[in-house]
Parts: structure tokens; C-alpha cells; sequence
């Protein structure tokens, strides 16, 4: 076990904590190794009867530990780096098919790995003031923890124009906005006491203390995402006009064109698949995106030096990426 992830029975709850508040809880390869332990530990254990993952913060997850993973790439700890990837979506198929209510309580930042212990259990909680988002386009990676398959696959809104407005454009989901597309089961007004009600009565307890929906502002751009996203990211841009072409401009203006070519073949790639498949293809294409200049310089601008000025490459053809996807 890690210091950064506390485990604790509470009756008949398993309780997993994250507790690394200084780096906003971004998972590195202990906390996802031992995420996924504890997991397999209680999935047999009869006693266990649910399973709660929280933060020890106001910010549930701001997403893997990608600065260690640069780090790695830097030093030539390749295979260190496919290790942590391949373990922490290994993580992400068994949340899904957790066969116990797996109930993950949301607040503040649910960014990138975040998503990926919240969004594929049974129920994700959000507060009035989080926010879920899958940035990777800024730092020269691609849509992953499952994410490329959930986004295209969403319980109320299943659409693969949607699922790459998500992810090109990092667009930040509202609690609303998570509640109209599926994303999220409950929204609440805090999480005090939620996990003692949960203790005590199981999910249904969500439901007693679960806020109505509001309005989502993501639900009034649906026809202008359905009528831009379709094709590849060439195609995509080349219909980007007006107010809603300026709003995806200003959403993208740091991304790697790298990662908006690959991000979108990703996508398309995994239309056919299941989640068990489609992360498959998140491993393979992750391999090599971390090999490419742009990982390493888009984590330096966005989370080494700070600068937002990262010097991404080219456009490339999209076929280098499509290779090494299965459809």
C-alpha cells in the first residue's frame, strides 16, 4: 500500500481514500497499483458489500502523475512509463466491471486519470462546484483511462461527435452537464456526511439527498457539435465557423496538433469496440505519443515551467496513428 491512498471498512463499506492533496491527488503508479489491490482484495470478500472511493480534499483527482511520467521519458524509463499506463487502464476495466455498487465521491477538479476511478463504476457523485474535463490535447497525449470509449458511449447522450467535442476541446462539463449526458448519477450540494448516509443505507441514499438537474449548457451546443464533429480533425476545422467555431478555436488554441490528429483516430477506431478493447487501443497509441517531442514538451508548458507556450510540431498525416489502432 501507498501513504497516498488510505483504505478502511467502515460495516460493510470498503472505503478508498485519496490522500496526496499537494499534487491536487494526480495518481502515480502506487496509488493506481494499489487502487486496483484493493479492488481485487474486496471484489471476493462477501463482507464487503460496496465500495466508496473519495478524495481527502476539496479536489477529488486532477489526473495521472504525467510530470513523473515526462521524467521518465527524459531519463529513458520507457518501459517504467508503459508499465504505469498499462496498469493504470488495467485499473480502469476492472472499475468497470466491479460486479459490487462502486460509488466514487466527486468535488472540485475530475480531470484526466480522475475520470477514469470516478466516471466507470456503478455511481459518480459530483458537488455543485466540481467540474470533469479530459485535457490530454494540451500536453501532446490522447484521450484515455477509458475515456474514448465512455465519452462516444454516454448513457443518456451516446454520440461520437460528442464524445470528440469532449475530448479535442477539454471541454470542462458542468455538474448539469455531467447529469444530462450520464456522466454523473447524482448531483449534490456537498459531500458532508454523504458517506455516513451511504454507510448507513446504501446508494439509495443518493437518491434521497440527490439535487434536481439543472440547465446544461453543453446540451444547448448538441446540433452545432453533431453538424461540425464528423471525419477526421481536418474535416472537423475545416467546418469550425461562426460563434461555435470560435468558441472551439479558443478551446484548442494550446493543443497539440499531434493529439487532435491522433485523439480523433482514436475515437473512430474505438466506435466498434468495448471498453476492454478500446483502452487497448488507448495502451498501444499511448505508447507512442510519450515517444513523440510534443509529450514532453506539452507537460513542460502545462505543468513543469508553466509557460503555456509549448512549440508543438506539425500537423501530421493522420495514417501514422491509424496504424496502430485496431478497428
Amino acid at each position: 500500500m501507498t501513504e497516498f491512498v488510505k483504505t478502511d471498512v467502515r460495516g460493510t463499506t470498503g472505503v478508498i481514500t485519496l490522500d496526496r492533496p499537494k499534487a491536487l491527488n494526480s495518481l502515480n503508479p502506487e496509488m493506481a497499483r494499489a487502487i486496483d489491490e484493493t479492488l481485487k482484495r474486496w471484489r471476493g470478500d462477501d463482507t464487503i458489500s460496496q465500495v466508496v472511493i473519495q478524495s481527502s480534499a476539496k479536489h477529488f483527482c486532477s489526473g495521472g502523475d504525467v510530470r513523473a511520467a515526462r521524467e521518465g521519458v527524459l531519463e529513458g524509463r520507457l518501459d517504467d512509463v508503459d508499465r504505469f499506463f498499462s496498469e493504470e487502464y488495467a485499473m480502469n476495466v476492472d472499475i468497470a466491471n466491479y460486479p459490487k455498487p462502486y460509488i466514487a465521491l466527486c468535488s472540485g477538479v475530475i480531470m484526466g486519470g480522475g475520470m477514469g476511478v470516478a466516471a466507470h463504476g456503478s455511481h459518480m457523485v459530483a458537488t455543485e462546484g466540481a467540474f470533469a474535463s479530459m485535457p490530454e490535447m494540451n500536453i501532446g497525449f490522447i484521450t484515455d483511462v477509458g475515456m474514448s470509449w465512455l465519452f462516444q458511449n454516454l448513457p443518456k447522450r451516446p454520440s461520437l461527435a460528442l464524445g470528440k467535442f469532449l475530448a479535442l476541446t477539454g471541454y470542462r462539463l458542468t455538474p448539469d452537464d455531467m447529469l444530462a449526458t450520464g456522466l454523473a448519477t447524482h448531483k449534490v450540494a456537498s459531500l458532508e456526511g454523504v458517506l455516513d448516509g451511504v454507510v448507513e443505507k446504501g446508494p439509495a441514499y443518493l437518491d434521497e439527498i440527490a439535487l434536481e438537474p439543472g440547465e446544461s449548457a453543453l446540451a444547448s451546443l448538441y446540433d452545432d457539435i453533431e453538424a461540425a464533429f464528423q471525419g477526421t480533425w481536418p474535416e472537423i476545422s475545416s467546418r469550425l465557423t461562426g460563434e461555435f467555431g470560435d468558441k472551439v478555436a479558443e478551446l484548442t488554441k494550446q493543443a497539440s496538433p499531434s493529439s487532435l490528429v491522433a485523439a480523433t483516430e482514436l475515437f473512430h477506431a474505438n466506435a466498434s469496440h468495448d471498453l476492454a478493447a478500446a483502452i487497448d487501443n488507448e495502451r498501444r497509441l499511448a505508447a507512442v505519443m510519450v515517444r513523440e517531442p510534443d509529450f514532453a514538451e506539452g507537460v513542460r508548458a502545462v505543468l513543469v515551467d508553466k509557460d503555456q507556450s509549448p512549440n508543438f510540431a506539425p500537423q501530421p498525416e493522420p495514417g501514422k496513428y491509424r496504424d496502430v489502432l485496431r478497428n
